[in-house]
């Protein structure tokens, strides 16, 4: 029936075929097209009873949507959204909303909405988190663009979103590309998260020589504490799965050689691009390309110099303190994380509400943890909150831990195990509490071989001076 269904799906790869059948599951009427029908026929199999339809042309597909007309792209991001917007263009109306759920760039969700804007078309970039299956059952949606758009998307979007408390992880962000940045932003911390637990997992099993099954235990007792949350959870469920192939651990045979789609690198460029520090998710972003060069650090191991160490006597302390290392690398790196929300909110003109995506994050997506609960407590109190790090409670909280985060740092340096993440996110604490840095150096370094001038401490900022060195 013509102008019978809802909403419409562009692209049937895993993520667009299990976000199709989330709405369908939600008794949603929807419209599904894909580049090659094969996959198109395949959905309506698993689609089964819902109420889906496939179609073979965009026209088609477009023709049968009411109106405004509602199409959620799910296609790679790039070129093929851009190819994909061309297909349809021809068969829209004015007012109708093209929602782009990929990893795109910020950049280019602003582009494509002020073309398609000047076309009459609504477009909004849509960030989703939570992977297959979090597409399926209930993923943290980041939606920003045309604002206009929004009530008519909005039931859709969230009540296929995850809910916690009773509340869908999913609400409006802002406009432009605030969507897919808040998403970026969010792949960031997700890089950085990653990083610490992947070098705690060093710690203990090279330094303290843990076997995997102490291992669990560990990870196991953390996931119930303060560091709650899903990457904690799968972790513990990690050291627990053992190799179809053979004996053992699977994890012990899984070649240590991370890859990457380039969000993580995204958001670093993003914070050399507004000169927000953001170390600590730099530092995972190098970290996971150093450890993907099997090769290299095959011929390094062969031929630099190692480190002789012995664990330590008594570890239960050991391993508190790295509890505490990784809660308070944690708090490090969202903070670094919400700094960039608020670099872009001063570069774009964006209205962010850093509370409000705290709670987007709280399910569904892959950084969901207990602590975004006191996040957005942190900007209940302060929605002017300069950096998370001031708020009362994550003050008091890293004092309680940075002696641990110091201690394991220590430990795992002089031991010779790659913490580069953690010893990140502590020289990001210490140089925001330190109020004379060594600055004053560099910058009459730069005036003696550039005459790059300087401020003073004893006149007014922004009055400059230069000498001359020689």
């Amino acid at each position: 029936m013509k102008n019978w269904y809802e909403i419409g799906v562009a692209g049937l790869a895993v993520m667009g075929e299990n976000l199709a059948l989330n709405l369908a599951g939600r008794h949603f009427r929807v419209a599904v097209w894909n580049r090659s029908y094969e996959k198109t026929a395949a959905f309506l199999r698993r689609a089964g009873k819902f109420d889906a339809a496939g179609f073979h042309t965009p026209e088609e597909f477009v023709s049968a949507l009411e109106r405004p007309r509602r199409i959620l792209l799910m296609v790679k991001a790039g070129q093929p959204v851009d190819d994909c917007i061309e297909a349809f263009l021809p068969f829209l109306e004015e007012g109708d909303i093209l929602m782009d759920g990929g990893n795109s760039f910020y950049f280019d969700t602003a582009r494509r909405e002020r073309e398609l804007a000047a076309k009459g078309i609504r477009y909004l970039g849509v960030g989703i988190s939570g992977g297959e299956e979090g597409a399926l059952h209930g993923p943290s949606i980041m939606p920003g663009g045309a604002e206009s758009a929004w009530p008519f998307v909005k039931p859709y979007l969230q009540a296929i979103a995850a809910q916690v408390e009773g509340a869908p992880c999913c609400d409006w962000v802002g406009p432009e590309g605030a969507g897919h940045y808040v998403k970026m932003v969010h792949n960031g911390i997700e890089y950085a998260d990653m990083a610490l637990i992947s070098e705690a997992y060093a710690f203990m099993r090279d330094y303290l020589r843990l076997g995997n099954a102490d291992m669990e235990k560990v990870f196991v007792r953390w996931s119930k504490g303060p560091l709650a949350g899903y990457l904690l959870d799968i972790t513990a469920r990690i050291f627990r799965r053992q190799d179809p192939e053979g004996e053992g651990l699977l994890l012990d045979r899984i070649l240590d050689a991370p890859g990457q789609k380039g969000t993580g690198r995204w958001t670093v460029a993003a914070a050399l691009d507004t000169g927000t520090p953001a170390p600590t998710i730099a530092e995972a972003v190098f970290q996971r390309g150093l450890n993907a060069d099997v090769a290299l650090r095959s011929r390094g191991a062969a031929l630099l110099p190692c480190v002789e160490s012995s664990p330590p006597v008594e570890r239960s302390s050991t391993l508190a303190d790295l509890e505490s290392a990784l809660y308070a690398a944690k708090i490090c790196s969202y903070a670094q994380g919400f700094a960039l929300l608020a670099a872009a909110e001063r570069e774009f003109g964006w209205k962010l509400n850093y509370g409000g995506i705290a709670l987007l994050w709280r399910g569904g997506c892959i950084i969901r943890a207990r602590f975004l609960n006191d996040i957005k407590a942190a900007y209940d109190r302060d929605p002017a909150l300069e950096n998370l790090l001031f708020d009362e409670f994550f003050r008091k909280a890293l004092a309680v831990n940075l002696p641990g985060l110091r201690r394991s740092v220590a430990a795992g340096m002089l031991a010779g195990i790659p913490m580069p993440c953690t010893a990140s996110a502590l020289g990001y604490f210490d140089g925001c509490r330190t109020k004379r840095s060594a600055g004053n150096l560099i910058q009459a370094q730069r005036d003696f071989f550039g005459a790059h001038r300087y401020e003073r401490v004893d006149r007014p900022r922004g009055e400059t001076f230069h000498s001359d060195w020689n």
